[in-house]
């Protein structure tokens, strides 16, 4: 049989590339995102005005000691010279920063991004004058070089990045392997060499800090969760921590956070943070928000807490009585107890009633007479017109205790 020219064949069409796009796009977490759009943004606006003075915005060691211009340390992070230069830094952002934010949170990598980049201007600035100013042999230059751009703040990511992956070795460009402790500083070498203007010190500094960061030479700067917490739960920042794309702190992992090469209970961080940190949070604006409906999102179902070990048996037992009073209902004859001559409450009343002297009995029978006790039991319970298969279920499930066992049997009868 021929098919006709006109039928279209059964083909899978692929997604279009504005599709393919667009889903890359929605896969960035928030504050990575925003930081290639803040940068690009602010390279198109230099493009189009044609600003060029970035001498103003740089970080310039001179400047920031003799004039005490600091916002120069965040103003550098955020400028590049070129298109290649933006591009480039851009392109190593995206699955770097969203990495370690989807391991920390957005919040908390904003605070630690900002961390990075005064620390790096930091180890940058002193470096510069112990270089400058020292006895042996002197050189200006470094006080008189301006740097810009985020790959200062990139280098740190992959120290610390490289750190938290827990890999033994990495590999550059696909050519070779290197031990992961001297990938950035591999990558320091071959970018010094391939590439022209670019900051040794600035690149060797990131990488000080990111080492400086793992090691928990900052612990006394990281506060706690509580802290973090409190700024998503603000007011002002309500608007976006309702996007999708936003990953709150609470919801990552809390090793992100925490300096691999220490342990997690540090005396001066836990002082910091329960002192300083704490009173910054108390001044922030709060957002009423129901516990139980953020919750119930999140974690669906009923919570329990974790009690003695007597608690948790008898939320054991209850839950094993509540097993076996439905397979009871399974399980049922089809003769079952004729309730026309009693009601269920007034049954209810006299079977409690008279159990509890077989129920006093038996508490005060010694440990081998245990069998003929429950005999018993089960003779006065099936003298009260229950099915003796059911009294030895609802017996065996209220663990020999006859007032449970008939509230098992009666609840069947309801």
């Amino acid at each position: 049989m021929r098919r006709t020219r006109n039928m279209r064949p059964n083909i899978v069409s692929e997604a279009g590339l504005p599709t393919r796009m667009n889903q890359w796009w929605e896969s960035i977490p928030f504050l990575t995102s925003a930081v290639v759009v803040v940068c690009g943004i602010i390279y198109l606006v230099c493009l189009l005005v044609g600003y060029d003075s970035f001498a103003e915005v740089c970080f310039l060691p001179s400047a920031v000691v003799s004039r005490f211009q600091v916002y120069r340390i965040y103003t550098s992070i955020i400028f590049h010279g070129s298109l290649l230069h933006v591009l480039f830094n851009m392109m190593a952002l995206v699955p770097l920063g969203s990495e370690l934010e989807r391991i920390m949170g957005s919040v908390r990598l904003l605070y630690v991004t900002i961390l990075l980049a005064t620390s790096n201007a930091i180890f940058h600035l002193l470096i510069a004058l112990l270089v400058a100013h020292n006895p042996f042999v002197t050189y200006d230059d470094l006080m008189n070089q301006c740097a810009i751009g985020f790959s200062g703040v990139l280098f740190s990511m992959i120290v610390i990045e490289t750190s938290l992956s827990g890999v033994q070795s990495r590999s550059v460009f696909g050519l070779f392997n290197v031990p992961a402790k001297w990938y950035a500083f591999f990558l320091l070498v071959v970018f010094q060499l391939l590439m022209q203007n670019v900051s040794l010190l600035g690149h060797l500094c990131g990488i000080l800090s990111g080492f400086a960061y793992t090691y928990g030479l900052f612990n006394f700067l990281i506060p706690g969760t509580s802290f973090y917490s409190s700024i998503e739960a603000s007011s002002w920042l309500s608007s976006c921590v309702r996007r999708p794309k936003f990953i709150v702190c609470t919801g990552g992992n809390p090793s992100g956070y925490i300096p691999t090469h220490t342990s997690q209970n540090s005396t001066t961080s836990g002082l910091l943070s329960g002192n300083i940190w704490r009173n910054l949070s108390s001044l922030m604006p709060q957002r009423e928000v129901s516990t139980q409906s953020t919750e119930g999102s999140r974690f669906p179902g009923t919570g329990r807490t974790l009690g003695s070990g007597q608690g948790q048996m008898g939320s054991h037992r209850h839950s094993d009585s509540n097993l076996q009073a439905r397979l009871l209902e399974d399980s049922s004859p089809n003769n079952p107890v004729d309730s026309s001559t009693r009601s269920a409450t007034q049954q209810f009343s006299e079977a409690r009633h008279s159990v509890e002297n077989v129920a006093t009995a038996t508490a005060g029978v010694p440990q081998h007479q245990g069998a003929v006790a429950s005999e018993e039991g089960i003779r006065k319970l099936v003298s009260m017109g229950f099915d003796r298969t059911q009294v030895e279920v609802a017996l065996a499930a209220a663990d020999g205790n006859l007032n449970v066992a008939v509230e098992i049997l009666m609840s069947q009868q309801g």
